[in-house]
């Protein structure tokens, strides 16, 4: 093959290229493989097959099998396709799948591009073509890969600085031919070609393992939010929750402004489901739960602990001051009918209302609440109702 790609050794990085990009397709049809499959994984085996096939054109023009003028531009118009693919599928990955179409499309202008200069050149102007173009694409999915630096794991921001100074390496190459054609100093356009092999060789393994370990990555962060958040209602369930209110039972032991706890449940919410179905419930909930944040402050914490039962933490509230905000969601929930695609839904809610006492557990905190809750039912719902001292005996 001729030197103008960046190789150890041409025919040998060639084809460990084409092996290893088809293999890891394989690896990643078993692992993307169900009824529900990940955009970004999918787009990103795709990426694959296309790199795959143009090192495989590539491997075959070098031995003869192909001819040169059919392998070459060929196979690198598969290899620009496959990278902005892969540069897609970093984005997609980046919850940025806006930017997919227009890496798509630059992917057709490289192809276009590096066709203008094969045809000017088929030796020179071509190399600085490939190694510019790829050292872009593999800079996009780097700059997708860091983009929410702040939110990101450190394996993303590893991922992130590597792919990018890989990417510099491989369209240094590209750079040190157009501005340099004799080299700068000891670092030779020969040696700089291996450095550019090598990076090439390393974003294959890394863009593997690398997509693979950040998939299991968030895939555990899935699993592990969805033991303590309610998919449905966005809010901390009832491990969750009471894993909020652990700290301050504790906290209640000692000197300082009380907390309090609210508990409410929607009254008469089965009518909902029998008259217009599970899936409008559904939209009731997440909606309701949407209206009772907005009457929270920042620090309170707002909980679906069972079914239609929900619970507030107040820190650093009274209970005079409680009862307010409990009253305060309870107009809101009246006053504010859910729309679903049947109809505009009226809800009413009982509450709860007590603070945390010394001696409390969460079975007597919550024991206490629900009992000043069903006072509240008994006494015709859609009203607020205190904790009092012969509940809190009880």
């Amino acid at each position: 093959m001729s030197n103008d790609m960046p190789m150890l050794d041409a025919s040998t990085m060639v084809l460990v290229l084409a092996l290893g990009n088809l293999t890891l397709c394989a690896l990643l049809t078993f692992f993307n493989h169900g009824p529900v499959r990940a955009p970004a994984l999918t787009f990103w085996g795709l990426s694959k097959q296309i790199q795959g096939g143009a090192w495989l054109l590539l491997a075959l023009g070098d031995a003869g099998v192909v001819p040169a003028p059919i392998s070459i531009p060929g196979g690198y118009a598969l290899l620009f396709a496959g990278v902005a693919v892969e540069a897609g599928a970093a984005w997609e990955a980046a919850r940025r799948p806006g930017w997919r179409k227009p890496t798509l499309i630059l992917g057709g202008v490289a192809i276009l591009v590096f066709f203008l200069c094969y045809f000017v050149d088929e030796e020179g102007l071509r190399s600085v073509a490939a190694s510019l173009l790829l050292g872009a694409f593999y800079l996009s999915g780097a700059v997708a890969l860091g983009w929410r630096w702040r939110d990101a794991s450190l394996l993303q921001r590893f991922l992130a600085l590597a792919t990018g100074a890989l990417a510099l390496v491989v369209a240094a190459r590209g750079l040190s031919v157009l501005l340099l054609p004799r080299g700068w100093g000891w670092l030779s356009n020969d040696l700089l070609s291996q450095f550019s092999s090598g990076a090439l060789y390393l974003l294959l393994l890394g863009n593997a393992f690398g997509v693979l370990l950040l998939t299991r990555e968030r895939l555990q962060d899935t699993l592990e939010r969805l033991e303590t958040i309610d998919p449905l209602t966005d809010a901390p369930n009832r491990r969750g929750f009471f894993q909020l209110l652990a700290p301050w039972i504790a906290l209640a032991r000692r000197p300082g402004l009380p907390t309090a706890l609210i508990v409410f449940d929607l009254d008469g919410f089965k009518r909902v489901n029998d008259s217009y179905g599970h899936p409008a419930g559904d939209v009731v909930l997440h909606q309701m739960v949407a209206l009772c944040r907005r009457q929270l402050r920042d620090s309170d914490q707002l909980g679906r602990v069972v079914g239609v039962e929900f619970a507030v933490l107040l820190p650093r509230t009274s209970l005079d001051e409680a009862v307010m905000v409990a009253e305060r969601i309870r107009a809101a929930i009246d006053t504010t009918p859910v729309k679903s695609e049947r109809a505009m839904i009226k809800l009413t809610a009982s509450f709860g209302v007590t603070t945390i006492r010394p001696e409390d557990s969460t079975t007597s905190l919550f024991q206490r609440a629900d009992e000043a809750m069903q006072q509240a039912k008994r006494a015709g719902r859609n009203r607020v109702a205190p904790a009092s001292e012969a509940v809190a005996d009880i």
